[in-house]
Order: C-alpha cells, then sequence, then structure tokens
C-alpha cells in the first residue's frame, strides 16, 4: 500500500519566526506550519491537554512533587527541566488552585445566580440561639472546673485562674499585637459577631508607624469594619496572604543561604529550593481540604478521615527534612540542627509576613 505524501506548509515561511519551512513544524520555533484558523477541539486540546494525558508535564512534575522530597530540586539544579513543568508557573498555579478550593464559596461569590435563602423564623432563631448559648455554658463550666482543679494544686495562682477565666470570657474577640510585648504594645480587638472594634496602645507603636496610623484613621477603619461586621477585612487579608507568602520565599532562601555558607548554591538555587516546597505545602493542602469534603459525601467514619489528615499534617515537616537532606547531601545530625533552625525561622518570617498582611488590610479598608 502507497504510503501518503506528507501534507505541504501553506507558507514558505514560518509564521512565528519567519524561518524557512522544511515540513509541518518549524525547526527553530516549532510551532506547525499552516496558516488556517484552529478549531474550537484543537483550542481544547491546548487547553487541557497536559491535564488528561497521562505522560503529561504535569503529572510528571505533580507525582514525584507530591512523594519524593527534594527530587524536583535536584533534577532541575543538575539540568533535567524540560521534563517537569517550570517552578514558578507551578507554584502560581498550585496557589491559585488552593485558595480557589479553600476559599471560593459559589453561594457568596456567585450570589447572583443562587435565590436567596428564606430568613430564619422568630422561633427557629431563638431555638438557634438557646442551643449555642447552652453549648457555651457547659463549656464555660468545664474550663472553670479545670481552673479551679489547677488552683486547688498549686499548678496556677489564682490569679493566673482569673486571668484564664476573662480570656475565656472574651474567645469570641479576635484581638491582635501588631506591635509591643506582654507588657505593652498596640492592640487591635475585633468582635466578629459584631463587627466592633477597638483598639489601644497606639503610643507604643515606632514613630513612623504612628504616622501612618493615625487615631483618626484607626477610627475611621473601626467604623468600617463595624459597617459589615468585619467582612471587608477578612477578605482584605486573604487577598494579601499569597503576596506574604511570596515575600516569605526570599526571607527563607536567604536562611538557607546563611545556614549552607559552604554550598557553593548561588541565592536563586535556595529560592528554587522553597518554590518547590511551598508548591508542594500548596498541593497537599489542596488535597485535604478535597479529602475532608470527600469524606462527608460519603459518609467516611469520622476516625478515618482524622487519621488520614493528621498523618497528612505529619507529612509535612517529615517531606521538609528528607528535602533538605536530598538536595544538601548532609548527615543526619547536621541537616537536624539546621532543620530545628530553618522551621523556627519559618515560624517567625510566617509570623511576621501574616502580620504585615494584617496591618496592609487594616491601612486598606
Amino acid at each position: 500500500m502507497p504510503r501518503k505524501a506528507p501534507q505541504l506548509p501553506d507558507h514558505p515561511n514560518c509564521l512565528n519566526c519567519d524561518a524557512e519551512l522544511r515540513g509541518q513544524y518549524c525547526g527553530i520555533c516549532g510551532q506547525r506550519a499552516r496558516g488556517r484558523l484552529i478549531s474550537l477541539w484543537e483550542l481544547l486540546q491546548d487547553a487541557f491537554g497536559d491535564l488528561f494525558e497521562v505522560d503529561s508535564r504535569l503529572w510528571r512534575t505533580l507525582i514525584p512533587l507530591l512523594i519524593r522530597p527534594g527530587r524536583l530540586t535536584l533534577d532541575y539544579l543538575e539540568g533535567k527541566r524540560a521534563r517537569y513543568m517550570p517552578p514558578f508557573r507551578m507554584y502560581l498555579v498550585l496557589s491559585v488552585v488552593f485558595f480557589v478550593v479553600a476559599f471560593f464559596d459559589p453561594q457568596d461569590d456567585l450570589s447572583l445566580l443562587f435565590e436567596p435563602e428564606p430568613p430564619p423564623t422568630p422561633e427557629e432563631a431563638a431555638a438557634e440561639a438557646a442551643a449555642e448559648a447552652e453549648e457555651w455554658e457547659e463549656a464555660e463550666a468545664d474550663i472553670n472546673e479545670v481552673l479551679e482543679e489547677l488552683s486547688e494544686e498549686g499548678i496556677i495562682s489564682a490569679d493566673q485562674a482569673d486571668e484564664a477565666r476573662e480570656a475565656v470570657d472574651d474567645e469570641d474577640d479576635v484581638n491582635v499585637r501588631l506591635y509591643g510585648d506582654e507588657e505593652g504594645g498596640f492592640d487591635f480587638k475585633i468582635d466578629p459577631e459584631t463587627g466592633e472594634c477597638e483598639f489601644s496602645g497606639r503610643e507604643d507603636m515606632p514613630d513612623w508607624l504612628q504616622r501612618r496610623l493615625t487615631k483618626e484613621r484607626l477610627e475611621a477603619t473601626c467604623e468600617r469594619i463595624g459597617a459589615d461586621e468585619g467582612k471587608t477585612l477578612l477578605n482584605l487579608v486573604l487577598d494579601n496572604i499569597p503576596i506574604a507568602l511570596i515575600v516569605l520565599l526570599p526571607v527563607m532562601a536567604l536562611v538557607l543561604k546563611v545556614l549552607y555558607p559552604l554550598s557553593r548554591r548561588y541565592f536563586v538555587e535556595h529560592l528554587l529550593f522553597f518554590v518547590h516546597f511551598h508548591s508542594f505545602f500548596f498541593l497537599i493542602l489542596t488535597l485535604q481540604i478535597l479529602f475532608s469534603r470527600f469524606a462527608g459525601l460519603i459518609h467516611l467514619p469520622e476516625a478515618i478521615g482524622i487519621l488520614i489528615l493528621v498523618a497528612a499534617s505529619f507529612y509535612i515537616p517529615v517531606y521538609l527534612y528528607k528535602a533538605m537532606r536530598l538536595v544538601y547531601a548532609q548527615g543526619h545530625i547536621f541537616t537536624f540542627f539546621k532543620y530545628i533552625t530553618l522551621v523556627s525561622a519559618y515560624i517567625v518570617g510566617a509570623m511576621v509576613t501574616m502580620l504585615g498582611a494584617l496591618l496592609f488590610a487594616l491601612v486598606s479598608v
């Protein structure tokens, strides 16, 4: 049976780079050599081809990212890059997927497509309020009982027990200390139910921050927070978290640079390590959320669901340790001490960047 002659290109030169064509694909840029408009099916293949092809770069990237700590980083540093998704693209895709899965609420964000639910009847509202009050009274009684036992046994003093009871009474409030220590500092307290807020200790802030957070500005911020019960503030904080995590990446890369001064690795190589680790972090959290929702749909026993989620949570620190061992190739003792230092710095850095996200949200309200 005679072989079918190959179809000649519509144009003698590539429409993308103007190189001379010798077949269906350009030898310089790789674009297919035809000038007609692509079909809708081809457009969908370009959009979702990597998602449904088993041998695509997507799956060749996500599987080792999930189960082989440090492998992507080491392969990339050794020049094995074409088989995987670009690191920063992967980071951005997984972060977007995580925030969509975690915080996107169709009933709220696409409210126009849903009919509003009828408000509860006075009887239903009263019954719900009574049930919540009863649950809180029982929990408060249990806490007070524990505090009394600790006080009687001399583990804590009577004053400490009273302070703990006051903290329990105010537990519905969100109290954030943006600057200062236990003896003094700037406190911003928000009541999630009413949206009312109050602040104190502004004089303890540094001068440059006082000039930006004036008393009048803080009072206006409290009024705007109270107007919608803090929803605008919460949305602004959530919007700032991705930026805060991006800021955290170079900070942690600098910590790695200090921890491994003899590794002869450039700063960007340490940055690549944390880009991959954060990508894994987003991936594992997304899987945890999806599993929790799926377990609720199929009515999986609660104990099994909790066990799997706890195991996944413990896997995160283990993953970081094993990734450090593989990429930096040091023994268990050196890696362990550097791991403890890195985790401590990560916790401090995460707290500072999250407080920064909250501060920017307060200024932006």
